[in-house]
């Protein structure tokens, strides 16, 4: 009974913490995930299995903000945040082979220093043709079916 009651408190505890780092997972206890699987899962989901300029600029998003004090400093911890990319970013399968390897392509690319240039210091985005009536934003471009914008 003590066994099954410290086991429970243990996956109680993970349960809590683990929302809280984009890289931890349940999956083989402990398993992490790589910066380029982060990365590769956020176009993947993000981009609607588009274009590799559509992925390129949602890279360059991630990028702009793990160099940014006010967000993780770290690409998993990034995509992992609550509430900012698509839910399940980091747990659901992802089903079409060739837009996974076009998203392992160009997250590779990403990871190796290339960006969006016309992204720029950009930090969201949302799906093209929705409109919010908010003054700070600035969109700065369409690509990949979504608009990607600064806040003033």
């Amino acid at each position: 009974m003590r066994l099954l009651k410290k086991a429970l408190l243990a996956a109680t505890t993970m349960a809590l913490v683990l929302p809280l780092s984009g890289c931890l997972t349940l999956g083989g206890w402990f398993q992490t995930k790589s910066s380029h699987e982060c990365m590769t899962r956020v176009m993947y989901f993000e981009s609607n299995r588009s274009s590799p300029e559509g992925m390129l600029a949602v890279g360059t998003v991630v990028m702009n903000r793990v160099d940014s004090p006010q967000f993780p400093n770290d690409i998993c911890g990034v995509v992992g945040q609550k509430n900012q990319f698509a839910s399940g970013v980091l747990a659901r399968p992802m089903t079409e082979p060739r837009s996974v390897q076009l998203a392992a392509s160009v997250a590779q690319q990403v990871l190796r220093g290339q960006r969006h240039p016309g992204v720029r210091s950009a930090k969201y985005f949302h799906t093209a043709g929705l409109s919010f009536p908010y003054s700070n934003m600035h969109y700065v471009l369409v690509a990949g079916g979504n608009a990607f914008y600064e806040r003033r």
